[in-house]
């Protein structure tokens, strides 16, 4: 079976809840970034979460897992390549995925001590997110979780940044790269976190240099990786690669560079409730309607649109008349 689009990424529970600026502050936690924590990390911030009723909401995340459920939802035959544990969260996991359309080989019989992963996920009222992740079990996803047949008849395997944190998620990238050296499948990063960049450069450095096609980015993830101290500064570096480079840039929109050319797509006009997941939506729009021959500036133009209905939207996903919708604006464009 020839697959759209195979994935590799950490399959997180997450749980969403709306806090303000000081909650983060009484915990030292930085807005809109990711922190990685344990289980023992997770638990004071989860007890106060608990003691103040803050609203709240739940469903399978990770940032690859949601690009995968968009393009899977517009059409897309997906392959996700994570690790879940035998446990509750595992099978919620599983059942998500098969919902959406998303295929995946199964639970995993390897470190069965070790949960599920979950991700805390708290939205101040500016829609920015701040994420508390406990990888779990994921992080000790490798070769036995990937089918490498699935990845070499991919159209598209993409990449999520977040695997560069842990030794055994990043040699299971670089195993699949080079199984792909070969191969006329594109190969896609997401850089996910300017913080995660600037920690881990050498690692995004190496999967950069097995000949990526695509980059998907925020505009401080965009100057993270040029290591320009500008957003212009970056846009000339991404010029002078083979590769294209799409970065979000919130309320403003979009840029594409492709071929030493800078497409610029205005964002849609909206009331902004959680970006939690907007970039992630990004990515999956922008590759459905690449695989579907669509030119570069109505690419940009749809994955723009698809963000901004996940941002009006507490949660990192649309239901599946939202997915649809979407997906019109595509067939009629």
């Amino acid at each position: 079976m020839k697959y759209d689009i195979s994935a590799l990424g950490n399959a997180l529970v997450d749980t969403q809840y709306k806090v303000d600026h000081d909650f983060l502050n009484s915990f030292g936690l930085e807005a809109d970034a990711m922190t990685l924590a344990s289980s023992e990390e997770q638990a004071p911030i989860l007890k106060k979460l608990i003691e103040i009723g803050s609203e709240s909401m739940s469903d399978c995340g990770g940032s690859a897992t949601n690009s995968l459920v968009a393009a899977a939802n517009y059409g897309s035959n997906c392959h996700h390549v994570c690790r879940v544990a035998d446990d509750e969260d595992g099978k919620k996991y599983l059942d998500s995925l098969r919902s959406a359309g998303v295929k995946h080989i199964g639970v995993s019989e390897e470190n069965t001590d070790m949960p599920t992963g979950k991700c805390l996920i708290l939205v101040t009222p500016d829609a920015k997110r701040t994420m508390i992740s406990m990888l779990g079990v994921s992080a000790f996803l490798g070769s036995s979780d990937i089918d490498y047949d699935v990845v070499q008849n991919s159209k598209i395997f993409y990449i999520e940044g977040y695997m560069v944190t842990s030794d055994d998620n990043f040699n299971a990238v670089i195993s699949v790269l080079e199984n792909l050296k070969a191969s006329e499948t594109l190969k896609a990063l997401s850089l996910s976190d300017a913080g995660i960049v600037h920690g881990f450069k050498e690692k995004f450095d190496l999967i950069e240099s097995y000949g990526i096609d695509m980059i998907f980015c925020n505009d401080d993830e965009a100057i993270a990786f040029s290591g320009k101290d500008s957003f212009d500064d970056a846009v000339e570096f991404y010029k002078s690669k083979s590769y294209m480079t799409a970065i979000t840039k919130g309320s403003e929109g979009s840029v594409v560079i492709e071929n030493n050319n800078v497409h610029l797509t205005k964002a849609e006009e909206i009331i902004p409730i959680d970006t939690n997941g907007a970039g992630d939506m990004f990515a999956g729009s922008f590759m459905h309607a690449y695989l579907e021959g669509h030119d570069i500036q109505t690419c940009a133009k749809f994955s723009n649109y698809a963000s901004s209905r996940v941002v009006e939207t507490f949660g990192p996903r649309l239901d599946a008349k939202g997915y649809s919708e979407v997906l019109n604006k595509l067939k009629k464009s």
